[in-house]
Formats: structure tokens, sequence, C-alpha cells
């Protein structure tokens, strides 16, 4: 029975071991995420960041509520608002995903740590039919 227990423990072990090697090799490269009322409820009690990196034309003409317009050839223009948020996570998106990809290296070599992909970026948030805000 000791044996079982034993084989069990180590299992468990290994098992949590490997899972944050993965999580880590994920993150090391650019991690992304994907839409869902957790991500959306984050965004709204502003502990995650949205980052519309658009034109403001584009922006004004459609977007994901709760992002901000941050044209990717400006980003270095925002870093006073962005650093009250370097410790928490930054999600970037754009049009399919080029812009947004230039965006976030941009801002990992400017040491933010949490920055991710929105997966699909807009494309994807207009096939699904969900909410856009317009100014």
């Amino acid at each position: 029975m000791r044996f079982v227990i034993a084989f069990c423990v180590v299992f468990v072990a290994v098992s949590l071991f490997v899972s944050l090697q993965c999580t880590a090799k994920a993150r090391a490269q650019q991690a992304s995420v994907a839409t869902s009322p957790f991500l959306m409820e984050r965004v709204k009690n502003n502990d995650w960041m949205l980052i519309d990196v658009r034109s403001p034309k584009a922006f004004a003409n459609g977007h994901i509520p709760g992002a901000i317009n941050m044209p990717h050839e400006r980003i270095n223009d925002y870093l006073s608002e962005l650093e009250q948020h370097k410790g928490k996570p930054i999600i970037i998106y754009c049009q399919s995903g080029q812009k947004a990809h230039i965006a976030m290296k941009m801002l990992e070599e400017m040491d933010f740590s949490e920055v991710m992909h929105f997966e699909g970026d807009m494309l994807g948030w207009n096939e699904i039919g969900a909410t856009i805000d317009r100014m």
C-alpha cells in the first residue's frame, strides 16, 4: 500500500513539474489569450489592459468593448500610461495579427513581461458576432 501511495505522489510531482516546464516554454514564446467572459470581466475591472493597435479611424469604426486605441507605430507615445500597467497583463490586437505582434515585440523590449496577443484579432471578434463599440 505504501508503494502505491509513494508512486502516486511521485507521479503527481513529476506531472506538475512537466506542466510547469511546458507553461514556461509557452510563455517564452509569444503568449495569446482567447475571448472569454473572464477576459472581458478583467478588462472591464481594469485588471487587464486591452489595446487596439490599429489606426484611430479603424478603431472609431468598431473595436472590442473596453479596448484602448494605441496605434502600433506610436506605441512609444503611450509609455507613461502603459507604465501604470507594467505588472498587469496587457492584451494586444489589431485587424489580423501583424501589427499586434510588432507592438508586442516593442513592449517586450521595454521590459513589459505580461504582454499577450488576443487570438483572432478583430477579424475573429467579428466572425463570432461579438459586440462592437463605435465612436
